[in-house]
């Protein structure tokens, strides 16, 4: 292979005006608009970062569980190009355990960098490496070592410690996405610590209210024994998820979070809706179609209750999750076997938008993996009812082009105070700061190119951007400040 010369400036890990816009022009605007909002405040509505860490205060531990076991984008694409995910540190199910060794495997991931190229995780990387561990070479076979010790050594230091880390980071609000059985003792603790960081707990119900979860049953009786209500009757159900809900707000939650398989709504009258819960809560075995038309009944049912306490309504759907049984089988859930489909929300949302759509009170937040809905239903629908906010792009689309093409195809209907802003959707406090990063650098590129266009004025483009930045989501989430 021929020998290209590449100059030292090629080489920087972060080169200082990347993902702007490469017309110089349209750059200027956005490097100005970019520059008013890199230091803002980080507000996370919605990630799944573990309590305990923040709460406990310990050291994150070994930077390979941290960085790429843990993370499901890396280990998708690695397992794709045929590398064993037990050589990433994941055990299988009743098998022996996966490599344990930290250093091994940072060495197979870092031989196997390159496939990242060009994706949104090799850019959330370079970032961490860079800008929270001062790493100033690329990732690859022959600096693994030198970067694994340097990682190692930091997060030993008091000053990579999680709460330093949430400081580090600007981090104002920072929800946890926990389950409607979990205790909460990790808040619990939090609160006790006298600690000043703001870390709420956001109610995940889908483990009581899915009769397909595999631990349904055992849910529901955890979920009776927390309460002290009777979840075997339909009242006693209910009366146990607003306990629960209570239980969070106590702790400061602002918003639930529903990860359906679709955006089904079913709104039925009382008997109907105790006569479908005693059979998908029975010993019978649950009919899907019954199961689907239960969780579209629930959404019904948890909208009713945000109306009542406050809780924005999150609905993330549009994944087939564990679509390679193999991997789920063997790994558990979360392995990165989940694939968008297509999804219909204009019928599927009408039962619920047309009890509650109108209620300026309420708000109720969509994401889809289904790109083709943004224009042709999603930015048309929140363009009109009170209720409802788009989410940002979300999981495959949480990246340079999809956040583009989001900005594209929702704004000329929805505007932009029909968004929420930003969530990170991020799993360890390291990342949090790459993932804010990344969307303030393409929001400034799009309101740039409108600047330029003469379709916004420059004055306010430093408003919209200060917005999508953290106010939109500031609002949106009820987080005050």
């Amino acid at each position: 292979m021929r020998q290209v010369a590449i100059s030292a400036s090629v080489r920087i890990l972060l080169p200082p005006d990347r993902l702007l816009p490469a017309d110089p022009a349209t750059r200027a605007i956005a490097r100005g608009l970019y520059e008013q909002t890199r230091d803002l405040p980080v507000i996370s509505p919605h990630g799944h970062c573990d309590p305990v860490a923040l709460a406990d205060d310990v050291p994150l531990g070994d930077p390979a569980t941290e960085l790429v076991t843990r993370d499901h984008y890396f280990l998708r694409m690695l397992y794709s190009q045929g590398v064993p995910l037990e050589a990433l540190g994941l055990s299988t199910a009743g098998g022996p355990p996966g490599e344990t060794d930290g250093r091994r495997i940072w060495r197979t991931f870092a031989e196997h960098y390159h496939l990242f190229r060009a994706t949104p995780s090799k850019l959330w990387l370079d970032h961490t490496l860079a800008e929270v561990f001062g790493v100033d070479q690329p990732l690859g076979p022959d600096s693994a070592d030198a970067i694994y010790d340097r990682l190692v050594a930091a997060l030993a230091e008091d000053g990579f410690r999680p709460r330093a880390l949430f400081e580090r980071a600007r981090i104002e609000f920072l929800a946890t996405t926990d389950a409607a059985t979990d205790p909460l003792d990790a808040h619990a603790r939090l609160r006790a610590s006298g600690w000043g960081g703001r870390v709420v707990p956001t109610f995940r119900p889908d483990g009581v209210v899915d009769p397909e979860h595999p631990d349904f049953a055992a849910n529901l009786a955890d979920l009776a024994e927390l309460t002290g209500e009777d979840t075997t009757s339909w009242s006693g159900y209910l009366a146990a998820l607003r306990a629960r809900r209570e239980a969070f707000i106590a702790f400061g939650a602002t918003a639930s979070d529903h990860g359906h398989p679709t955006a089904a709504t079913l709104d039925l009258p009382p008997a109907k809706a105790e006569a479908l819960f005693s059979q998908v809560s029975g010993p019978a075995l649950v009919d899907p179609t019954d199961a689907e038309r239960f969780r579209a009944l629930m959404l019904v049912q948890l909208a009713a209750m945000s109306l009542d306490d406050g809780l924005v309504l999150q609905l993330h759907a549009g994944s087939w999750r564990g679509h390679n049984p193999l991997v789920t089988e063997r790994f558990g859930p979360d392995r990165g076997a989940d694939i968008p489909k297509a999804m219909d929300y204009v019928a599927s949302l009408k039962p619920l938008l047309d009890r509650f759509g109108n209620e300026p009170s309420l708000t109720v937040v969509v994401y889809t993996l289904d790109e083709g809905t943004y224009s042709r239903e999603l930015a048309p629908l929140a363009g009109h009812y009170p209720a409802l906010r788009l989410g940002p792009p979300w999981w495959f689309h949480d990246s340079p082009d999809g956040m583009r093409r989001f900005r594209q195809l929702v704004t000329e209907t929805a505007g932009f105070a029909n968004t929420v802003g930003f969530n990170d959707d991020a799993r360890s406090l390291l990342t949090i700061p790459a993932r804010h990063d990344m969307a303030r650098r393409v929001d400034a590129g799009f309101l740039a190119g409108l600047v330029v266009e003469g379709r916004l004025r420059e004055d306010e483009a430093v408003e919209v951007a200060d917005d999508l930045a953290h106010g939109l989501a500031r609002r949106a989430f009820r987080v005050g400040g």
